[in-house]
């Protein structure tokens, strides 16, 4: 890719921060899938920096979200930060003070009490964790902050409604003094499922599905823990996974995710249209991944990188553009970063760290490894290199070489040439252990089986699939 420097403000920059929801990393053209249609995003990446190795901690739930957009608001790690933000200056609080305009849309995972404390304004915004795309329940903040609208159904599709208020925003401000900068949160729930996009793009992708995930099985070879693997998630598709059906979901996905592409464009083009553009860093984030098939699983309650890492794309003023970095970053260290960019006080309890610098060239990478942990079914560590993955239910380590496997399918753990990697590793996770405060036994003291056959087992769907894909799926 080229490179260069976009020049750097004269006044602090406005900040967009665009936040999809289950996003894998693989899933952007320009950054190497050669099936998914994403045009907007692959301008992103080329008139910016990219970063290949961002993360999600990990969560203490089956809803990966709540925590993981807790951390990104608090910029704290997973077991100090509560998931409703209690006792925290949140992101949009530290910029409001330092003299921003906040405005917030989308899904809000972490409690209405928090998003009105973090934005000045706030139109429909999504309170939960999932539901209909064409049928989410709406709020709007009230313009004095005392509280919000009732509650409203939606019409048309999610991620055209977000973008919708995203552009009312942005148009609103266009037509204002501009006296102070803003700070816009755009908060999509696509791709995450029901993965049900417009049927222009169902069709698209029907047509000729994309590749099954190189790393597809039929069922996860280890049950690292049995009610994990049959969480709602993973109750998508039966066992053992069919192709064919798995294929189709992924069309869907990347449906959803072509969709939401095509509505990043139209706010990109209006920050153009309003010549804010220059000004303006614009973020793309998301706030964990999605397994999709790969290792025989659907949902994200694990700790593979298709599921714990995430898109992380900045674009703006000062950023180096068309360049990529695969330093490992988490999602909690975009909050000092962002305050960073704004010239805004970071709170001592912030535990992330700002790698902006390093975006620019001028520092050092901010992480050498990364802790991440799911409930106390499973522990995992990494660094430029190697990844352990344990279950402590099953008594089961994992060793993959990132540089030569980074699909994750060859084990080394039993390989005795790497006796002292396993060893270092090992003593690396329990060091982040400590950092953390995650009190996860190595071992657990009630063992349990480390295969189950899932075959023709009972599944039903959620209240918040469609009629079509109950009648496809189940």
């Amino acid at each position: 890719m080229g490179s260069g420097l976009a020049t750097e403000p004269k006044v602090r920059p406005n900040i967009l921060f665009l936040f999809a929801d289950d996003q894998r990393p693989d899933t952007i053209a320009a950054l190497g899938n050669e099936f998914i249609e994403t045009p907007s995003l692959d301008r992103l990446v080329a008139e910016g920096t990219s970063f290949l190795n961002n993360h999600c901690m990990g969560s203490t739930s089956g809803a990966v979200c709540l925590p993981s957009r807790a951390m990104v608001m608090s910029g704290r790690s997973l077991h100090r930060v509560k998931t409703d933000l209690a006792g925290v200056t949140t992101l949009g609080e530290a910029l409001g003070r330092g003299g921003y305009r906040t405005f917030g849309t989308g899904k809000w995972h972490n409690g209405s009490g928090s998003f009105a404390r973090s934005f000045d304004e706030g139109k429909s915004v999504f309170f939960g964790g999932m539901s209909d795309h064409n049928r989410v329940p709406l709020q709007d903040l009230k313009a004095d902050g005392s509280g919000f609208s009732e509650k409203r159904t939606g019409q048309g599709h999610s991620t055209d409604i977000f973008a919708d208020a995203a552009v009312d925003f942005l148009e609103g401000y266009g037509a204002s003094e501009r006296d102070q900068p803003f700070f816009a949160y755009v908060a999509f729930t696509a791709p995450h499922d029901p993965r049900d996009p417009p049927v222009r793009w169902r069709e698209h992708y029907a047509a000729a599905l994309p590749p099954l995930p190189a790393n597809f099985l039929p069922q996860h070879p280890w049950a690292f823990d049995v009610g994990t693997l049959v969480i709602r998630d993973e109750v998508l598709a039966g066992w053992p996974r069919d192709p064919k059906i798995v294929g189709e979901q992924l069309g869907e996905y990347y449906g959803l995710i072509s969709h939401v592409d095509q509505q990043v464009g139209r706010i990109l083009d209006t920050l153009d249209r309003l010549e804010l553009d220059e000004n303006t860093l614009v973020i793309y984030s998301a706030d964990h991944g999605l397994a999709v098939g790969s290792h025989g699983l659907l949902g994200k309650q694990n700790l593979y990188e298709h599921s714990m890492g995430c898109p992380l794309i900045l674009r703006g003023p000062g950023i180096p553009v068309g360049e990529v970095r695969e330093a490992l970053t988490y999602l909690f260290d975009i909050y000092p970063t962002l305050c960073e960019v704004a010239a805004v006080p970071v709170n001592e309890t912030v535990e992330g760290r700002s790698f902006l610098a390093f975006t620019k060239g001028v520092g050092p990478p901010t992480r050498e490894s990364l802790f991440t942990v799911y409930q106390r079914s499973q522990l995992a560590v990494r660094d430029g290199r190697w990844k352990l993955i344990r279950f402590p239910k099953i008594d089961v380590t994992l060793l993959f070489d990132l540089e030569a496997d980074p699909l994750e399918t060859h084990d080394l753990a039993a390989e005795p040439e790497h006796v002292s990697t396993l060893n270092r590793m090992q003593a690396l996770l329990q060091a982040h252990q400590t950092e953390f405060a995650d009190k996860t036994l190595w071992t657990a003291q009630e063992l349990g089986p480390k295969q189950v056959d899932l075959s023709g087992r009972t599944r039903k769907p959620d209240r918040h699939q469609p009629k079509w894909i109950k009648k496809k799926y189940f």
